[in-house]
């Protein structure tokens, strides 16, 4: 007989009791809280369950200094059960990060970044020669199981003297490989109103909520009309953390005017991991609930919005015959000082933190 076991009395976000049986990596049955049956059991009573976590936005290449680390510190041991490297590699060596995903426990997809040398240095679009559009496609093509989209990062630093030219050749590179673009904004030039016009539906803006001077909302907090236009366009708007990308000031300011986050995501590497103010996900998650955001809306984004966009559904899905794949976690009444990138403080009263996930039918504790 096959090992067959039981997650018991774990509430969904809508408040359900219910118990999860799984076998050989499956989920077997959705039953009511107390009535599973298996060989082991286990009491989650007090936990939430979601489908897995994902992560749309690490740096998981630890090659590359200082944006890299290790794909299971920054997915399973956060309840992330699937991350998105955001452009860490280009085709030089994008190959090494598929290799190293058979090797992790979390799942992993990719953005290919869109110079060929990727991270390994941080201003990697500054060259147009390092913009190889034949290797671009060819690794698309090679890796279509696991490159999600193409990264160009479009930020003073990155382009330097290159101005809005990389994202031109992202734009037309899109067009050759079918793929969509996440774009990082950040400080100008290029001035932002040049370019959210070239994104187009299902690309993502990330860092969409940054407190940089070239941001999407003016001096009073209102959304750009460029950002109003893109929403309406069907671009994303992604998180992404990161150690300078997120600000309290304009993540209120969108909230007020109802710019929602389509996917939270962490931007995460070593060093905002072990120093902040980035952390982990769970302490991401837990500045949008004091936000005001509903606990629903919060794990919708790092779970169905997440899978939806990655054309996955099942990835956002607890239901029979389903590959097993979920993040228990719990939200726990308590003072928490939050801090945003700019070293502004809030003080909240609950956190969501991560207890275990399942990945593949494995229970692996946080």
């Amino acid at each position: 007989m096959h090992d067959r076991f039981v997650l018991r009395n774990l509430k969904r976000v809508n408040g359900d009791a219910i118990d999860i049986i799984i076998e050989q990596g499956t989920i077997i049955e959705v039953a009511e809280a107390g009535r599973g049956t298996g060989d082991r059991i286990t009491d989650c009573s007090g936990a939430y369950v979601s489908s897995g976590w994902i992560d749309m936005h690490v740096h998981a290449f630890p090659d590359f200094d200082p944006y890299g680390d290790e794909i299971d510190e920054i997915g399973v041991k956060q309840g992330v059960t699937a991350i998105v490297d955001a452009g860490s590699c280009g085709a030089d060596r994008i190959d090494d990060l598929a290799a190293s995903r058979l090797r992790a426990r979390t799942n992993v997809f990719a953005f290919l970044n869109i110079s060929r040398l990727g991270l390994a240095r941080i201003d990697e679009l500054s060259n147009l020669d390092w913009i190889d559009a034949d290797k671009v496609v060819q690794a698309a093509r090679q890796h279509r199981d696991f490159i999600v989209g193409l990264k160009a990062r479009i930020s003073r630093s990155v382009v330097r003297d290159s101005g809005i030219e990389p994202l031109r050749r992202a734009r037309e590179l899109s067009n050759q490989t079918s793929l969509p673009l996440m774009v990082h904004i950040g400080s100008g030039p290029p001035d932002i109103e040049e370019v959210i016009p070239l994104l187009e539906k299902k690309d993502i803006i990330t860092h969409y909520l940054n407190g940089k001077s070239n941001n999407l909302f003016d001096a009073e907090g209102n959304p750009l009309q460029v950002l109003q236009d893109a929403i309406a366009r069907g671009v994303h708007l992604d998180v992404g953390h990161g150690t300078a990308s997120f600000s309290f000031k304009v993540a209120e300011a969108a909230k007020r005017h109802g710019i929602r986050p389509s996917t939270i995501s962490t931007d995460i590497y070593r060093g905002n991991r072990l120093n902040g103010p980035v952390y982990s996900m769970g302490h991401v998650l837990s500045k949008f609930l004091y936000l005001g955001y509903s606990l629903d809306e919060v794990i919708a984004a790092v779970t169905t919005r997440a899978a939806d966009w990655l054309g996955k559904p099942e990835l956002g899905r607890i239901q029979a015959g389903d590959s097993a794949n979920l993040t228990l976690f719990t939200v726990t009444n308590e003072r928490i000082v939050l801090l945003d990138s700019e070293g502004k403080q809030r003080i909240a009263d609950s956190r969501i933190e991560p207890k275990g996930v399942v990945r593949n039918g494995e229970f692996i504790e946080c």
